[in-house]
């Protein structure tokens, strides 16, 4: 039986499929050959290698069991032993087919292989002519690029040889001005020299001559001074003669002076520091230590100074008001049963404190709170015994030297110096925080004011018996006499508002007293507000601060105002 594959009706030689190398899937003759005896080589080895890996499981070779007979294969039915035959003449056939389109397809690779190659060879030369007339470009172009530098190398060798031959010239011409400065300069050498020898000449006969000059001016001089040294005794005689009868005469008038202020009961600027510092010094070290020693007395004065605390702070315009307070303030500190003498002073101290820290608050924000408060001490000053000397004591405590007024010296009361800075600072009336730091200048400044305010509103209102002379109207005149007198205290801002304060409260009340004579002395206040004190621009009433500035121009305007009143 033989097998054909059909023909493709298209006339082209086009295929529709592409050939496949077996159409039946069977195998080969060589598959057939090694496929014949499946069993024959594995079943040799399987059986050799049962009998090998047997022959490890028996004692002997003897005890090995015969291996098992190979199976027999059964003969194909002739039938399809024909069929395989048919089935391989009929490949072998297939495979001995001519085929035209495979052969045209060969042919045409063949043409189209030759074409190729006859393109390529085409392009080939084409390209080696064209890279042929790019190199003979670029060797022409290079050509005039070597042409071009080297014309400007030889244009910048020439300009080198022509900028070499400038560095020649003048490093010529420097050297020769070289060489010509140089013998200058050896020839002004040898001149310089030359002169030098002659000064030094010059300058030894000078010395020589200097020095017989000089010792002929000693000579002269150890006579001059001889004469002059005994000239100097007779006249240092004579002075010392002198100053000795001025010395006694300004004795006898200071004693003079002293005795008739003595007389009249009056006392220096230091005196009466000296005597408010000791008695508050006094105040402290006997009274109020005692007291606060002894819990009983401790006790009793608290309660009497918690009575008149409240009662200052009540004070109103109202004068049934101000004579009640002052009344019962009276009664507190002298009852029908007197107090021991160390309280009675403790609760006079406290009292005068409570009137000056009520000055201090109340008067500074409204200056007519001053008025009932002076009066209530007025009332206090002609009552209770000692209170004015310890009311005037801690005036100068609270204010420094103002009420006097007077400058804190550069030693206490008894002569002997500060122990520290603070005592002088504390003694001229400035407070210090709890952390140490000093008030200002602003707050001092309004503080002492308002204490002074009532100090000199106590000096003129009308009493009923004299009180003490620190608490008299001529106290007020010779306060002004006193600031007038002392530059160093008009300089400062203090003593330009404290002035101002004086003269708003009994400025009026001091001309209808004294007349002229305060006239006079309001013009000398004057003149240091606006030429200057003792005439010195640069020195002016109350300073330059910006407090003592205002305070100045309140002291003029107030000047003013009472030269302008009618007497």
């Amino acid at each position: 039986m033989r097998f054909g594959l059909p023909r493709s009706p298209s006339t082209s030689p086009v295929r529709r499929q592409n050939r496949r190398s077996s159409t039946f899937g069977l195998q080969s003759d060589s598959d057939d050959s090694n496929s014949a005896s499946p069993y024959s080589d594995s079943d040799t080895d399987s059986s050799d290698n049962d009998i090998s890996s047997n022959s490890f499981c028996y004692e002997s070779e003897s005890e090995v069991p015969p291996p098992p007979p190979k199976p027999s294969r059964e003969p194909r039915d002739p039938a399809e032993q024909r069929y395989i035959e048919e089935t391989v003449a009929a490949i072998r056939l297939r495979t001995r087919h001519y085929d035209p389109y495979e052969e045209w397809e060969k042919q045409t690779r063949k043409d189209a292989f030759r074409t190729a190659r006859k393109e390529q060879t085409r392009s080939r030369l084409l390209r080696y002519e064209q890279q042929s007339q790019h190199r003979t470009q670029e060797l022409q172009r290079l050509a005039a690029i070597h042409a071009q530098q080297l014309a400007e190398v030889q244009k910048q060798l020439a300009s080198m040889q022509l900028q070499q031959q400038t560095d020649v010239n003048g490093l010529r011409e420097r050297w020769q001005d070289q060489d010509k400065r140089q013998k200058d300069r050896i020839e002004a050498t040898i001149r310089y020299e030359e002169e030098k020898v002659r000064v030094r000449l010059e300058a030894e006969r000078k010395v020589r001559e200097e020095e017989e000059r000089r010792k002929r001016q000693e000579e002269e001089r150890r006579q001059a001074e001889e004469e002059e040294r005994k000239r100097e005794e007779e006249e240092t005689r004579k002075q010392r003669e002198q100053e000795e009868s001025e010395r006694r005469e300004k004795a006898d008038r200071i004693h003079a002076e002293a005795e008739g202020r003595r007389l009249l009961g009056m006392t220096a600027a230091d005196q009466d520091w000296i005597s408010a510092r000791e008695t508050l010094k006094n105040l402290k070290a006997g009274p109020m230590k005692n007291v606060k020693a002894n819990k009983q007395l401790k006790s009793a004065w608290s309660g009497l100074r918690r009575q008149i605390t409240p009662k200052i702070g009540q004070l109103t315009t109202d004068p049934q008001s101000i004579s009640r307070i002052s009344q019962q303030i009276i009664e507190i500190a002298r009852p029908n049963q007197p107090h021991g003498q160390d309280i009675y002073f403790a609760l006079l101290s406290s009292l005068a404190k409570a009137i000056l820290l009520q000055a201090e608050t109340e008067v500074t924000a409204e200056k007519k709170s001053a008025v009932p408060l002076a009066q209530v001490t007025v009332n206090l000053l002609t009552s209770l015994d000692c209170f004015p000397a310890i009311f005037f004591a801690k005036l100068v405590q609270r204010s420094g030297g103002w009420p006097i007024p007077s400058t804190i010296p550069a030693t206490d009361s008894d002569g002997t110096a500060w122990e520290v800075e603070g005592e002088r600072i504390k003694a001229m009336g400035y407070r210090t925080s709890e952390e140490g730091v000093r008030e200002g200048t602003g707050e001092y400044v309004a503080r002492v004011t308002g204490i002074m305010r009532v100090y000199f509103l106590i000096l003129v209102l009308p009493v009923q018996q004299p009180l003490e002379k620190m608490f008299q109207m001529p106290r007020f005149w010779t306060y002004f006499a006193r600031m007038i007198g002392d530059a160093r205290l008009l300089e400062t801002a203090v003593a330009a508002q404290v002035l101002y304060a004086g003269l708003d409260v009994a400025g009026l009340e001091a001309k209808n007293i004294w007349g002229r004579q305060w006239v006079k002395m309001l013009e000398l206040l004057y003149m240091g507000a606006t030429q200057g004190i003792n005439g010195s621009s640069d020195k002016l009433l109350g300073g330059q601060s910006p407090e003592g500035k205002a305070a100045r121009v309140r002291v003029q305007l107030e000047i003013e105002r009472i030269l302008k009143a009618p007497s």
